[in-house]
């Protein structure tokens, strides 16, 4: 647990910043897509969805590396 929490507060290279900005985008996409006030289809639904879900796991992913 200790290895994981050094892992997040290192510095994180440019390269992987970039992609966890990508992923903060596309997790925003996709959570406007699943909370959209009207009715949408169900392929824009489940789009919104796989998009929320690999936002989130990019940014994880690229916050966890160090240089």
């Amino acid at each position: 647990m200790k290895q994981i929490k050094e892992r997040i507060q290192s510095p994180t290279p440019k390269f992987f910043k970039t992609i966890r900005t990508i992923g903060l985008v596309l997790g925003a996409i996709g959570g406007a897509l699943l909370t959209a006030p009207i009715a949408l289809p169900t392929t824009v639904v489940t789009i919104g969805g796989y998009l929320a879900t690999a936002g989130v796991v990019a940014s994880a992913v690229a916050t966890a590396t160090k240089e």
